[in-house]
């Protein structure tokens, strides 16, 4: 690795003709540069070296000083104000295709774009690390020992001829006019008016703001010419664009309830970073008017200057776009697992012991959907058609499931979990709302192990009887002693049972991600107006019975579409594993159990106290692990699309072994009357809007402005 250049002879190369100028500014950057991207002691270090350097060396002072002002004035910097940082206006997809050949093939640089410029000085994917981490007031420091404030050379926006605004000023003030047309278009998109329609019965903020800034900016520009004439007052500018703010949040908090989609989520973001930019550049505008020099307003350049590096050094990554652009869909799809975990979570020994019947329902079935299981692998299809086989048998069970009213004891994790995250984010660290959730996740554990109490408790014996009942029928045994050591050795946790189990957690984890976007598509689409105005259902099921089908499909077409492709993973994990040749399969805690109801009646019972013992392990370590894994990744996803941060874990864990120590009954068995909890304060306007409860939801998409006779936009 060639040593680099000290910073005077860098500082050397500027103002010299034969020299690439660029090429300059490229080697002062690569000497600023510490050797790892997070040393910020030696990036700051390096800088403080620099400014040393000009306060001793007064030429070197003024080459570049003179460099940076050149730059200034003869590069074009609209685009950079209007687009570096902006989400573009050609959609999630196409900006995502983008940015992938981005990566691969870079885009044509034009060094006379200010933009441009600063991809090829910062043009290390880590320098917006070292750049963001100096603290502003050193940038500020030395940028103020720069542009000194005797040096009529220093304040660029003061070298006006004949009157007329500078050429950088004009630059900034052009970029706003241009930010205020984009705002317009957005705030005006179909998109928008169909979540919010009352943005078509006023005159809308987005139109006004774009009238105040043009009246703003032409006052500026003749107040810049004539001094002695009074500038308009930007309060008034500043007042349109909060109300744009506020639009803004209204329709975010409507789309958590009624749905929302990647498209409308893109122009959500890209329609708050146009109103972030330009509050930043009218700030400019303000503090210039207050004094014409450029020392009025270095922190605010500081600021925008770590913006735009961190914009350029970034512009092709990926996991940043998706990263922004996801967070509210994600927000809608664990949102609507939140409230079905609520139902999850039982509170009394009645619903606790509805859970456990209702989960008895689910063991049954599952007992009888291990039979049919069985009995295919035993048809010699074909592997597509035996794939395709085993996740209908799947996905149809899980459904018949759901409509019976059972529960599958590995799916309540995938519910229950959100509904902890969306608890978590009320806490707020106050000691009393961690009991509360101490007490929440008391309920949650007695509640799953009700479900799998339920599930395995019925799907052992069920299983038993359909082997007796068909080898009494039949005189022969449903699974011989052959097939029975091999269902053992499934759920043998000294195998790859463990691991499979874990598989089936991601699947358990996906299908409630597949619920909750279910749900949000029924929302957004208005699903339930829509089949509630199909005249031939009118007439085949009635007025009445059409509305309870549409109620239905409203309230559970999430759990039944999670529930069906929850089949489909369970099915074809073993079949991708065969097709790519890995290692695939899937080991689920209520199959296993009915399993090994079969292998023992094959056995004719005939089971040592060791193959007993693993085959108990097994099934144990299955459910373990198919709970943890699936629990685990949705809590993480449903946090992160909350942006919650929680820093009394500690507290929290404490809290739970405490209780659990001191009265671990509740975690196994309700009450026999439960305290009541004190409720916790109300949440955040956002999150308040996230958490309300299903009625109210249902009570949204039904009002007369989004109901069935709104006329389509």
């Amino acid at each position: 690795m060639p040593l680099k250049q000290d910073f005077a002879s860098i500082l050397q190369q500027f103002g010299d003709p034969a020299r690439d100028q660029i090429a300059a500014w490229v080697a002062l950057v690569d000497r600023l540069r510490p050797r790892r991207a997070h040393d910020t002691a030696r990036a700051l270090q390096n800088l403080q070296e620099l400014a040393k350097l000009i306060d001793h060396r007064q030429d070197l002072r003024a080459r570049l000083r003179d460099a940076l002002l050149g730059l200034v004035r003869e590069r074009k910097q609209v685009s950079m104000y209007v687009a570096s940082g902006l989400l573009p206006s050609t959609g999630f997809f196409s900006e995502t295709a983008r940015r992938i050949s981005g990566r691969l093939l870079p885009e044509v640089v034009d060094t006379a774009y200010m933009k441009d410029l600063l991809s090829v000085v910062f043009h290390r994917t880590d320098d917006e690390l070292w750049v963001r981490a100096i603290p502003d007031e050193e940038w500020v420091a030395f940028l103020d020992r720069l542009l000194a404030a005797d040096d009529p050379a220093a304040a660029p926006v003061a070298a006006e001829v004949d009157g007329k605004v500078p050429d950088a000023l004009e630059e900034l003030i052009e970029g706003l006019r241009i930010l205020s047309y984009h705002v317009s278009a957005i705030g005006l998109d179909p998109e928008l008016v169909r979540i919010d329609p009352t943005l078509e019965e006023h005159e809308s903020p987005f139109i006004a703001q774009n009238e105040e800034v043009l009246a703003y900016l032409a006052h500026y520009r003749t107040w810049w010419s004539d001094p002695a004439m009074p500038l308009e007052d930007e309060r008034h500018l500043t007042v349109m664009l909060d109300q744009c703010g506020e639009v803004l949040q209204r329709v975010r908090r409507r789309a958590t309830k009624i749905g929302t989609s990647l498209t409308l989520t893109f122009k959500l973001e890209r329609l708050r970073q146009h109103l972030d930019r330009m509050a930043h550049l009218l700030d400019l505008l303000r503090r210039l008017h207050q004094e014409r020099s450029v020392h009025t307003i270095t922190p605010q350049l500081v600021a925008l200057f770590k913006q735009l590096v961190h914009a350029e050094c970034r512009k092709n990554k990926l996991s940043d776009y998706w990263g922004q652009n996801v967070e509210l869909l994600s927000l809608r799809m664990t949102e609507s697992a939140s409230k079905t975990g609520e139902h999850y979570i039982t509170t009394s020994r009645s619903e606790y012991f509805g859970m456990l019947g209702s989960a008895a329902v689910g063991g049954f079935i599952i007992a009888l959907m291990a039979a049919f299981k069985l009995v295919l692998h035993d048809q010699g299809f074909a592997p597509l058609n035996e794939a395709l086989t085993f996740c209908l048998n799947y996905g149809l069970g899980f459904v018949l499931i759901h409509i019976l009213g059972g529960t599958v004891a590995t799916k309540q994790p995938a519910m229950t979990a959100n509904a902890i995250a969306a608890s978590i984010g009320e806490t707020k660290g106050k000691s009393r709302n961690l009991e509360n959730l101490a007490d929440l996740i008391a309920r949650t554990v007695r509640s799953q192990f009700a479900a799998i109490l339920g599930n395995v408790g019925l799907a052992v014996p069920v299983a038993m009887l359909i082997a007796l009942g068909i080898q009494t029928l039949s005189g022969e045994a449903f699974v011989d002693a052959t097939k029975a050591l091999t269902l053992l050795d499934e759920v043998d946790p000294r195998g790859g049972a463990l691991f499979f189990a874990a598989v089936a957690g991601v699947c358990l984890f996906l299908s409630g991600l597949i619920a909750g976007y279910y749900d949000n598509l029924s929302a957004y689409n208005r699903v339930p107006q829509r089949l509630r105005q199909l005249r031939w259902a009118r007439r085949l099921l009635g007025e009445a019975r059409l509305a309870r089908v549409a109620g239905y499909v409203e309230n559970n077409l999430g759990a039944l579409a999670g529930n069906f492709f929850f089949g489909f993973l369970l099915g074809g994990a073993a079949a991708l594993g065969m097709l790519f040749g890995l290692p695939l399969d899937i080991r689920h805690i209520a199959f296993s159990s009915a399993y090994v109801g079969y292998a023992a009646t094959g056995l004719d019972f005939a089971m040592s106290w060791q193959m007993v013992a693993l085959a108990a392990g097994g099934v144990a370590g299955i459910g373990l692990v198919n709970l943890a894994v699936s629990f685990s990744l949705t809590l993480y996803v449903a946090m992160r699309a909350r942006r919650i941060t929680f820093a009394n874990a500690r507290v929290l864990v404490r809290l739970v072994l405490t209780r659990l120590l001191t009265r671990p009954q509740d975690f196994i068995l309700p009450p026999l009357k439960e305290a009541p909890t004190e409720p916790a304060p109300p949440p955040p306007t956002e999150v308040a809007s996230v958490l309300q409860p299903r009625a109210a939801q249902t009570e949204a998409r039904n009002d007369g402005t989004l109901g069935p006779d709104a006329p389509n936009r």
